[in-house]
This record gives C-alpha cells, structure tokens and sequence, in this order.
C-alpha cells in the first residue's frame, strides 16, 4: 500500500507542477497579449480550470507530507498524551469534513454539468469534478494519517 501511496503522491507533485506552470505562463502572456492589443480571452477560463484541479491535489500532497498548519507554540506546551488525543480528535474532524467534501463535490459537478466555460467549450464540471476528486484523494491520505497517528507514528516524523 505504502509502494501505491508514493506513485499517487509522485504523479499528484508532478501534475501539480506542471499545472502552477501552466496558469503562470498562461497569466503571463495573456497580459503581454492584452498589452500589444492582442487579449487572449480564454487564458483566464483555463487558468481557473487549472487552478481549481492545482487547490485540490495541492492540498493532497500537503497532507501526505504532513506540512498541514499547525500552531506548535500551544501544542509544545501541552503533555504528550494530550498531544495524541487531540491529534487524534483533529483527524476525525478533518475525515469528516472531506467526507462532506466528496458528498457535496458530485453533487456540484452533476449541477454544473450544464454550464459552460465562457470562453472554452468544455462544461464547468471539469473545474467541478476537482472537487471530489481531489477530496477522494485527501480522504485516503487522511486515513493512512489517522492509522498512523493512533499507532504512535506521527511522533517518529
């Protein structure tokens, strides 16, 4: 599992690389264009689609290399079984809110399968179905955190 883990989280840092790439060359010669006369009206369509599919697997790549936000003054001071619970507590919170996530995000894409992008002639639901899709993927990286935090790893890292 772990051997699957590291290919997802190789193939999501790649994609999500080359989609920051994309929306900032993208970005950057539509202002150029704009400058010389010449606007590239559906740069910006694209960029949202990229951005909204970058918000997603960026986020899974930040919870499997655990760099979530963490106030560690507070959390220092507190004893180390507390520390535990409260990660413990903290990770049930986040699986359910991702559970609400995909839940919601199929429902978002099957409402915006209709909708068109102004300028692209795709439906809005590509940008939608980052949702939870992305969510999909937080989900199962959520999980192996909360198995490893309740065996004590989280400490070892």
């Amino acid at each position: 599992m772990q051997k699957i883990s590291a290919v997802i989280l190789r193939v999501e840092e790649n994609i999500a690389a080359t989609l920051l790439c994309v929306i900032a060359t993208l970005i950057f010669i539509s202002a150029i264009a704009r400058t010389v006369g010449h606007p590239i009206n559906w740069a910006g369509d694209a960029s949202l689609l990229a951005f909204g599919w970058l918000t997603f697997l960026g986020s899974d790549v930040i919870i499997r290399h655990r760099h979530l936000i963490r106030i560690d003054i507070i959390e220092q001071k507190l004893p180390k079984g507390l520390r535990k619970a409260l990660t413990i507590i903290f990770d049930i919170f986040m699986v359910l809110f991702i559970l609400l996530l995909v839940v919601y995000g199929f429902k978002l894409v099957s409402q915006s399968w209709h909708r068109s992008f102004n300028t692209l002639s795709i439906s809005y639901a590509w940008c939608t179905l980052a949702v939870p899709t992305g969510s999909v993927l937080m989900l199962q990286s959520l999980i192996e955190k909360f198995i490893g935090d309740v065996r004590g790893k989280a400490d070892a890292e």
